[in-house]
């Protein structure tokens, strides 16, 4: 054989070999990820459940299979993952094998059961509403952390919270825990030491606060006001209360938007215009600012408080009765006029 064909089979070789190794250099190292995507990989996920997952993204779908394979990859691990355009599917497979996923902040405020916090929270994260209940109701968790089932929504401030996004249920609660115990810091507990009030106690006024009015300028108001009432040891005559009485009866979805005289005879330890004092526990979720207005109160001489029809999503405040009776009996003919009996 002579030279020249030699020469000629080597090269074909060398080339058919740079071509199959450009191929598979490609494959591995070349640009996979078409557009710039956000995924979410389950804790149970494995290799082909996250094809599935990247595969709106990527030129090529089969190739992915083929260089998972080829780097032993069986086991991603779950979370929010950012990829990017461009990206090789050698960045790919390292980015899940690594389990360097993206945080994501978590927010809630303002829900009234147990049950809404944890539907709210599965929304979020990729625990289920059913496990996340469980923990916030575990009874040796409760009892440890001197809470139970009734007072336990108090545990959780509203806030923005950073998590992964596969955080289990009881990551979850083990750092709302803490991040309550960081709220109550030094300066809040003093605060409420000088109220004589406990935090769960400020917590259940805060409660009846945020429940009475959606005006955070008025909450420090209404939270002087009721201390005023609790001071000289009256009534806190709160309609909040009655309601969550009558949806404690009726089931949370009943709309009530007008308390009636029969409803002040629920007999219930809920119930402050035949009790005394704070009722047993929160009626609903605070946020902050109705925590802070029971903190730093407003300093005047009201003991009544009006919705008003003047100002639409405010009260009418008063120290004297006959004032309020004045303010009252606008306020029912205004309602009555509209039709507006529960």
């Amino acid at each position: 054989m002579n030279k020249k064909i030699i020469y000629g089979i080597i090269t074909a070789i060398f080339l058919i070999g740079g071509i199959v190794g450009f191929n598979y250099y490609q494959k591995i190292f070349g640009n996979a990820i078409t557009k710039d995507a956000t995924i979410y990989i389950g804790s149970n996920f494995n290799t082909m459940d996250v094809q599935k997952k990247i595969s709106p993204y990527l030129k090529n779908a089969s190739d992915y299979s083929w260089v998972a394979n080829k780097k032993k990859f069986t086991k991603p691990k779950g979370g929010k993952y950012i990829i990017k355009k461009g990206m090789s599917l050698n960045d790919v497979v390292n980015l899940l094998r690594s389990g360097n996923q993206t945080p994501i902040k978590i927010a809630f405020n303002n829900q009234d059961t147990l049950e809404k916090l944890a539907g709210r929270i599965s929304r979020q994260i990729e625990a289920d509403s059913t496990s996340l209940l469980k923990v916030m109701t575990d009874e040796t968790f409760l009892s440890k952390n001197g809470f139970n089932q009734k007072s336990a929504l108090g545990m959780y401030i509203p806030n923005s919270y950073e998590f992964y996004w596969n955080t289990s249920a009881e990551k979850f609660h083990n750092k709302m825990l803490r991040e309550y115990k960081r709220f109550w810091n030094s300066t809040r507990l003093e605060k409420a030491k000088k109220l004589n009030l406990t935090k769960d106690q400020v917590i259940t006024l805060a409660s009846i606060v945020q429940k009475e009015t959606a005006q955070k300028s008025e909450r420090p108001i209404v939270a002087g006001l009721y201390l005023n009432r609790l001071k000289d040891n009256w009534p806190l005559q709160a309609d909040p209360t009655i309601i969550y009485c009558i949806k404690q009866i009726k089931g949370q979805d009943f709309s009530v938007k007008r308390v009636l005289t029969k409803d002040l005879e629920i007999k219930s330890p809920y119930n402050t215009y035949k009790n005394t004092g704070l009722p047993p526990t929160l009626i609903s979720m605070p946020d902050i600012s109705s925590i802070d207005a029971v903190l730093n109160p407003a300093k005047h001489g009201y003991f009544y408080m009006c919705a008003s029809i003047d100002k639409i999503g405010f009260h009418d405040f008063a120290s004297s009765l006959a004032q309020h009776n004045r303010n009252a009996a606008k306020y029912q003919r205004w309602i009555s006029q509209r039709g507006i009996k529960r």
